[in-house]
């Protein structure tokens, strides 16, 4: 049996980078132009621009329908990740916190996206001359998210390959 209670504990981390990515967001709009740019070190600026699509500004360029589509989206994978982090039992915690982080940035682009029509992105690097787009807090945890699921599945193939060899 799962006790889902206490895997639904990883809340709060969920609640900590929604609260961080739409405080560093609201800083952004309020104290900086659109597509200002402060350079904070040779590699890496504060840039504020507004996407209209997705990762890379997929779609960016639609007449609008990605706004509420791209919402879907986020809204369906907040619904799937929030029903995951309930059946996961408690004792993972790698996973737990990958959900709680997945869950996260959906809902702080989701929020974006329905109250400005665009996300707001800020944080800008440049790496060997390639300027990579600009993003938010609420991507960085995806990603964190996403890469804690992928170790966790080799961690899973690898306690069933002891298993199988035992």
């Amino acid at each position: 049996m799962i006790n889902s209670a206490s895997s639904l504990k990883w809340l709060w981390l969920t609640l900590i980078f929604l609260v961080v990515d739409q405080a560093t967001k609201h800083y952004v709009a309020n104290n900086m132009d659109l597509y200002q740019s402060i350079e904070v070190l040779p590699f890496f600026n504060i840039t504020y621009v507004h996407n209209l699509g997705a990762a890379f500004s997929f779609l960016a360029d639609q007449s609008g329908w990605q706004r509420w589509f791209f919402a879907g989206i986020a809204t369906i994978a907040s619904v799937v990740f929030t029903f995951w982090l309930y059946k996961t039992p408690a004792s993972n915690k790698r996973l737990c916190a990958a959900f709680a982080l997945l869950l996260s940035g959906a809902l702080g682009n989701l929020i974006d996206r329905v109250m400005l029509g665009y996300v707001i992105d800020f944080l800008d690097f440049t790496i060997i001359n390639y300027r990579w787009p600009a993003f938010n807090v609420a991507d960085s945890v995806i990603f964190i998210g996403a890469g804690l699921m992928i170790i966790d599945s080799f961690g899973e193939q690898s306690a069933e390959q002891s298993s199988k060899n035992a």
